[in-house]
């Protein structure tokens, strides 16, 4: 069975999509049509901005979704099930018929607004933790008399940690004591997947509320759940906690596996997702779908 996995925030690079447009007339088509959506033009961003304007959020997540649909579009290939990384289960709702393209990139728009607003109002961060047992990692978290929290479970042996900045560089020294190879401040904007991002919870859910979602064509495997998921009342409702809950991939890659799962497709921009899937399981058959 097919899988088509979409990559998430960080995976943006300066230059990404421009041989798509210019290869593929669909993919022309598709980046004009996200500039009207926008109200800007994200495509010039895209094509000619630097890596710091990449990094903004507001442009760093619809250039990814963007570039992820387009990319999917220029393949052949049908998905039997879908997944996507936080920000990479809209693709993957795009990708299984869920949502259409226009409501896709409207919710992602809305969505990376949002947490903008939120990271505004408090000083957060992220931080990967890399060699130390999940359970301790969780230990320190909830003993912490502060927000941190298991953000995203990217390999059983890489968690990424997200709260409150002060909070979060504590928590890694005392990892760091407590065995970890490795923690590393993330270059990200605030802490995403944890309850900071509250605030951009609610305004994304009255969002969600107003869009239709149709049943997809193949279960997408939810972030917060780590289940194929068709029902696209549930859909919605994982969708909206996904905000404040962590990414749940490595457990994701093992269910999609036993569920018969026999070829991986990462889709989008970077190869981080490839990498990941070497982590989890060496014997996954995993590949970076280039079309550029």
């Amino acid at each position: 069975m097919r899988a088509f996995i979409f990559p998430g925030q960080g995976s943006q690079f300066p230059g990404m999509g421009y041989d798509l447009f210019k290869s593929s007339k669909e993919s022309k088509n598709l980046f004009h049509h996200a500039n009207k959506i926008l109200n800007f033009d994200i495509a010039k961003i895209m094509f000619e901005g630097s890596k710091e304007d990449l990094t903004k959020t507001n442009v760093t997540q619809p250039a990814i979704f963007i570039h992820s649909i387009a990319l999917s579009k220029c393949t052949n290939l049908s998905p039997d099930m879908v997944a996507g990384h936080s920000l990479g289960e809209f693709s993957a709702l795009v990708a299984s018929k869920t949502l259409s393209f226009e409501d896709g990139l409207k919710l992602v728009s809305k969505r990376a607004e949002a947490m903008q607003t939120a990271c505004d109002d408090i000083d957060s961060t992220m931080a990967a933790i890399i060699g130390l047992d999940c359970k301790v990692i969780e230990k320190v978290c909830n003993e912490h008399n502060d927000i941190v929290v298991p953000a995203n479970y990217n390999s059983s042996n890489q968690i990424v940690i997200s709260g409150k900045r002060n909070g979060v560089i504590e928590i890694c020294k005392k990892l760091s004591n407590l065995g970890a190879k490795k923690t590393v401040l993330l270059p990200v904007s605030g802490a995403f997947h944890s309850p900071i991002m509250d605030l951009a919870k609610a305004s994304l859910k009255q969002t969600i509320t107003e869009i239709n979602f149709n049943k997809p064509i193949c279960p997408i495997y939810q972030n917060v759940c780590a289940e194929g998921i068709k029902d696209p009342e549930k859909i919605k409702y994982n969708l909206i906690e996904q905000l404040t809950k962590p990414v749940k991939w490595f457990q994701t890659i093992e269910k999609m596996v036993n569920d018969g799962a026999t070829q991986f497709f990462e889709i989008g921009p970077g190869n981080v997702l490839t990498g990941l899937n070497r982590r989890i399981n060496r014997s996954i058959e995993s590949t970076k779908l280039i079309i550029e």
